[in-house]
């Protein structure tokens, strides 16, 4: 039984909604924390109890919550052309508007631009042009994908086969044939007694030149990676880790797909995380953050390389036979390219660079004060504290203690996300000292809880 009052918005959506990541059993009793407005890093629930959301969302709301420009760009859009497809050689102003200032702004050179709606149908569609692409240029069997444990790259079949989480693969059936993982560039966890960070990253390096030598150089389309990985717990590359990778990939002739879906537009205090850690993809996605997720899109980038074999197959064929139906939508493609005038015309990824600062050193200052804390990692504006359940006064199961966190966290007025024992914080990109001060004197009484209940 709930606890919630009978018509209720709580009891209503325990009756009839079902919840991702949620444990379906659980929410039967506890029931959902309904949250009903939002302004700028700050959202309010149904008992009118402030929150600063420390997690943008879903990583993704970086001009914060309420933002008129957005709402404005979406009604005259929705006015003048509500909905238009883009199948066979149809368009419209704002996909075409958008496709040329993505390509414009890529952090290398890019050919063409292809939407979708979610980073999730992005990865998957990345995987089909990955496997056409091989079968335009005449090699079948050059179709696996190279992706690492904890990388996350989405829920649907092909784009949570790439995803290196269990929850994401156990009793789905998943991940399909084909998909690898390699090494999980997290130094702190994966790396060995007396290995420096530089010698960890060639570990990295020579696992995945192992792996593609094991199966075979002319099998292997492709390798994927996030720049910092995100949902898989925050993990900043070791030194030199993506120099490394990416001269065993060029050495095979294997394509880079670089996942920007979480870093793209400014999280890590570049435009693109690729800037910050120097790496060229041939194919790069992105999402979330390119529309403050105030519209659901997604865009592929793909290189010349990457995608002329692509256009010869469709003419061979006679059509490049995939396509949803709201790619390239109106009116998301028009809350982008305002979105993005946004983030450019107030310099809000120098001040994700700016914020970042203060925000991680406030955090390394409570992981060094509270044992619990073991370790706190970040880059721009995204950061990690992991807590330690071997330090706990009694045993706690994986995971336990980030839940504790998470919940101490919301009694004080912060949202962030708990993965495992990793408690994520990506705050909106126009947080300003006041925004940091608040989220790091709610993590400080979290902590205080979670320490004295387990410390």
């Amino acid at each position: 039984m709930n606890k919630h009052a009978p018509n209720s918005p709580e009891a209503r959506d325990i009756a009839y909604h079902l919840h991702s990541y949620t444990n379906a059993e659980l929410h039967q009793e506890v029931g959902p924390t309904v949250i009903e407005r939002g302004a700028g890093i700050h959202v309010w629930d149904n008992t009118g109890k402030r929150y600063v959301e420390a997690l943008s969302g879903l990583w993704s709301v970086g001009v914060g919550f309420g933002e008129e420009r957005l709402v404005k760009a979406a009604t005259e859009q929705m006015q003048k052309l509500p909905y238009y497809q883009t199948f066979a050689h149809r368009s419209h102003g704002p996909a075409i508007d958008l496709a040329e200032k993505l390509v414009s702004i890529a952090p290398v050179p890019m050919s063409k631009a292809y939407f979708t709606n979610s980073g999730s149908e992005a990865n998957d569609t990345v995987v089909k042009f990955l496997w056409y692409r091989s079968n335009a240029l005449g090699k079948p069997e050059k179709k696996k994908i190279i992706s690492r444990f904890r990388g996350y790259h989405g829920v649907t079949v092909a784009s949570a086969s790439l995803t290196g989480l269990p929850y994401n693969h156990r009793s789905f059936d998943l991940p399909i044939n084909g998909i690898l993982h390699t090494t999980c560039p997290h130094y702190w966890k994966e790396g060995r007694d007396g290995e420096s960070e530089e010698e960890f990253a060639s570990r990295c390096a020579a696992d995945l030149d192992a792996m593609i030598q094991a199966e075979g150089p002319d099998t292997v389309a492709a390798f994927i990676g996030e720049p910092v990985m995100g949902a898989g717990g925050v993990v900043v590359p070791p030194k030199g880790y993506w120099q490394k990778i990416q001269a065993v990939l060029a050495k095979y002739d294997i394509l880079l797909v670089a996942d920007e879906v979480i870093c793209g537009f400014g999280r890590t205090g570049n435009l693109w995380g690729s800037q910050t850690f120097d790496i060229k993809p041939d194919i790069l996605v992105t999402s979330k953050q390119i529309t403050s997720s105030y519209f659901p899109l997604s865009a592929v980038l793909l290189n010349e390389r990457a995608y002329a074999p692509i256009q010869d197959e469709s003419g061979r064929i006679g059509t490049l036979g995939h396509g949803v139906t709201g790619a390239g939508h109106p009116v998301g493609a028009a809350v982008a390219l305002e979105n993005i005038a946004i983030i450019e015309e107030r310099g809000l990824v120098a001040n994700a660079a700016r914020q970042g600062e203060p925000l991680r050193a406030g955090l390394k200052a409570l992981a060094d004060e509270f044992e619990l804390v073991g370790e706190m990692r970040g880059i721009g504006l995204i950061a990690a504290l992991e807590m330690d359940p071997g330090r706990a006064k009694d045993e706690m199961a994986v995971g336990a203690l980030g839940t504790a966190m998470n919940v101490a966290l919301m009694r004080h007025g912060v949202i962030a996300r708990n993965l495992g024992d990793t408690i994520a914080f990506c705050p909106p990109l126009i947080i300003d000292d006041e925004g940091v001060a608040e989220i790091i004197a709610g993590v400080e009484k979290a902590l205080k809880d979670v320490s004295a209940a387990h410390g």
